[in-house]
């Protein structure tokens, strides 16, 4: 019979993996926008409808009301502690990320950002003292080499930006360990919507520097789809992270790319070459393989 441990490692595991698939949804709706809206506006007008839907979420859990139950929490909480730190680290990742990916070819920043698990690891190491062995590096490794092998990425993309590209991929890292200091209690819907307000009022600020322009009902409606993409993403993630074992889940992240390379070979034709091939097999059998020793442990 499978252990309480192994099965909170799968229900974490496969959060992370919808989170992925919510946020790829999400990416492919603002790159198709990003073309004929400003990028601040853009994020900022996603993230008011994300904090909007959020609010109607919460309210109708009966989580805005003081008083309720132990699992709610009224919105003052979210503007302190670990909450806070949070939603303001993740807002400035998600800038710096953006910046960076501004600057850089797409695959060198997906590659970089794809470190994440080894700096999950390394913190969980260093903050829990969560037991991570030589195999899980190993493993580790291996599926980071795998992302490597299917993005790609062209040694002369790499410049000064590839350092705020890695800096966001940090505090990215620096989020989810946040994330698991906060207490259960507070649900995971509240710490979405104190990330969405957080991401909108940064991106607000900074849209006031780069100028709006009109916008088209079409453009309205992709926006709220891809806020309501952005809410789980953001739900399923925060769910991951407050499941199992950090270094188990964290590698499950690299499961956007495979989505990506489903979505573009159905979409677009697109076919991964032989070295794509070989590192999504590298990737897969890391993930599969950090699952068993995670479930043996």
């Amino acid at each position: 019979m499978p252990t309480a441990h192994s099965a909170a490692n799968r229900r974490g595991i496969v959060a992370m993996s919808l989170g992925m698939a919510s946020f790829l949804a999400n990416d492919g709706l603002v790159k198709y926008l990003s073309q004929s809206l400003p990028t601040a506006q853009l994020i900022c007008i996603r993230g008011l409808f994300a904090t909007v839907f959020l609010l109607l979420i919460a309210r109708h859990m009966g989580l805005l009301r003081p008083g309720q139950a132990a699992g709610a929490a009224p919105l003052r909480q979210l503007a302190r502690g670990p909450v806070l730190l949070r939603s303001v680290i993740d807002a400035v990742a998600t800038m710096a990320y953006l910046g960076a990916l501004f600057h850089l070819p797409i695959g060198n920043a997906t590659a970089i950002n794809s470190a994440s698990p080894l700096f999950l690891t390394l913190y969980a190491a260093l903050v829990w003292r969560e037991p991570v062995g030589p195999v899980r590096w190993l493993l580790i490794v291996g599926g980071f080499a795998g992302v490597v092998l299917i993005v790609q990425p062209e040694a002369s993309g790499f410049n000064n930006w590839a350092l705020v590209c890695l800096l966001a991929t940090m505090l990215h890292a620096a989020r989810d360990v946040l994330t698991r200091v906060i207490p259960p209690t507070v649900p995971s819907v509240m710490v979405t919507l104190a990330t969405a307000a957080t991401v909108t009022l940064l991106s607000g600020a900074v849209s006031l520097f780069e100028g709006w322009q009109g916008v088209t009902a079409t453009q309205l409606v992709l926006l709220a789809a891809a806020s309501v993409f952005l809410s789980g993403g953001y739900y399923f993630v925060i769910l991951g992270m407050r499941e199992g074992d950090v270094s188990v889940i964290s590698p499950f992240r690299y499961t956007s790319l495979l989505y990506a390379l489903l979505i573009g070979w159905a979409v677009w034709g697109d076919i991964p070459n032989a070295m794509a091939l070989a590192g999504i097999a590298l990737l897969v059998a890391a993930g599969v393989l950090m699952v068993r020793v995670g479930g043996r442990r």
